[in-house]
């Protein structure tokens, strides 16, 4: 496998995606935007391993490889950051019924995944893998 920094995943749910707001703090990327749940590699973690613990960490989620619809590997877009992962999922509602914020981030909230794709107040990268995903559904029957 490539070796890579982290992994990011959109949970989708009836047309929405769960979002958090990263803390607002000038020393890490993109302070106060609508982050996707997700983060860098620890140890040896695969990046499955990655999104699972991070998911968890961040809003108790508990996500499962089976949850996983769509993957992609996309070039870092911080300077020296290595390959990062982007998954979407779609868990069952029991999975997401006890959401909870974490150690980091402000809050939480699910927005329509369309706007959050175009939303100038959402991490720019994603938004734009996020849409890459939404685009290539649209096109399946």
């Amino acid at each position: 496998m490539t070796e890579f920094s982290g992994a990011k995943v959109a949970i989708l749910q009836a047309g929405q995606v769960l979002t958090l707001l990263r803390d607002n703090r000038a020393d890490i990327p993109f302070p106060n935007r609508w982050d996707l749940p997700g983060g860098g590699r620890e140890g040896a973690e695969t990046p499955v391993e990655c999104i699972m613990r991070e998911t968890l960490e961040e809003l108790s989620v508990p996500l499962c490889p089976a949850y996983l619809v769509w993957r992609r590997c996309y070039a870092g877009v911080l300077a020296g950051q290595g390959q990062t992962w982007f998954f979407v999922a779609i868990p069952p509602r029991a999975a997401l019924s006890s959401i909870r914020l974490g150690a980091e981030g402000q809050s939480w909230r699910w927005q329509r995944a369309s706007h959050y794709a175009g939303f100038d107040r959402a991490v720019p990268h994603l938004r734009v893998r996020l849409r890459e995903y939404l685009d290539q559904m649209q096109g399946c029957p």
